[in-house]
């Protein structure tokens, strides 16, 4: 199938490493120019140049702190100046969820759940409104939201209201934007292999005097009994970024791997 990507233009926010920089690899394998975003300069140059240099693809970094608006107008600017329009944007730019954050009411102070919100709801919602001017003018436009599957589970308030905040964003600028061409949906991964996970199941496995594969078994509590990789959500995402995908909007895409039992309709 073609994807019909070739020559678009996207923005990927938390692009420098874990399932964005794997979500801005698929779209510039599919020939998209990329404008990718993050906190810190080094790593996001060095993700950029090594994105370039492997798909052939013009891949700029744009330092973001997406919880200051300013910057994120700078970074939409930046875009359409360099790469002339934009898209797609691809909303992956969050604190990652600490397995040691309070999950109890007692501990759930507002600082905590302000933290969670600034970052993956409001961030998501500035880029979106700094974007959508130019999908209007347009008439095409996909946004992507990366949440995460603790949207279906009560293990954290802090944790459940941010994704469950992002899958409502996601449906309001559906049901706005849709009539102007432009598709908002929402995937939610579950337990994924990023950098991240990988280091940290490679210091235990030292530890426990295991392996990564025996640790990564015992994590893989999904329908398919295997843990999805970061490049497989990337997968979904850049089909979703794509034209062929007008038939789902407002939709949450869960890309886990399934979750045994539940019925999800």
């Amino acid at each position: 199938m073609d994807l019909e990507l070739e020559g678009k233009r996207a923005i990927v926010t938390g692009g420098s490493k874990g399932i964005g920089l794997a979500i801005a690899r698929g779209l510039a394998a599919e020939g998209v120019d990329l404008v990718i975003a993050a906190r810190s300069a080094g790593p996001l140059e060095a993700a950029a140049r090594g994105l370039a240099e492997e798909t052939g693809r013009r891949v700029i970094g744009v330092p973001t702190d997406t919880g200051d608006d300013d910057q994120v107008q700078n970074l939409v600017v930046r875009a359409v100046e360099e790469l002339g329009g934009v898209d797609i944007l691809v909303n992956s730019a969050a604190t990652p969820w600490s397995a040691g954050a309070p999950t109890d009411l007692a501990a759930t102070t507002d600082d905590v759940v302000r933290r969670e919100v600034e970052i993956k709801v409001l961030g998501y919602l500035r880029t979106a409104r700094a974007v959508a001017p130019h999908f209007i003018a347009q008439g095409f436009g996909r946004i992507i939201n990366v949440s995460g599957l603790g949207a279906r589970q009560a293990n954290s308030i802090a944790q459940t209201v941010r994704n469950v905040s992002v899958a409502a964003l996601t449906k309001n600028l559906a049901d706005e934007l849709g009539p102007k061409g432009v598709n908002v949906t929402v995937v939610h991964p579950g337990i994924t292999r990023t950098e991240r996970l990988t280091e940290r199941l490679t210091a235990r496995a030292e530890n426990e005097d295991t392996t990564v594969a025996a640790l990564e078994a015992e994590l893989a509590n999904n329908s398919v009994r295997r843990i999805i990789d970061a490049r497989e959500v990337a997968d979904v995402v850049t089909f979703l970024a794509s034209p062929r995908s007008i038939a789902i909007t407002g939709d949450a895409v869960a890309v886990g791997g399934g979750v045994p039992g539940p019925v999800y309709y």
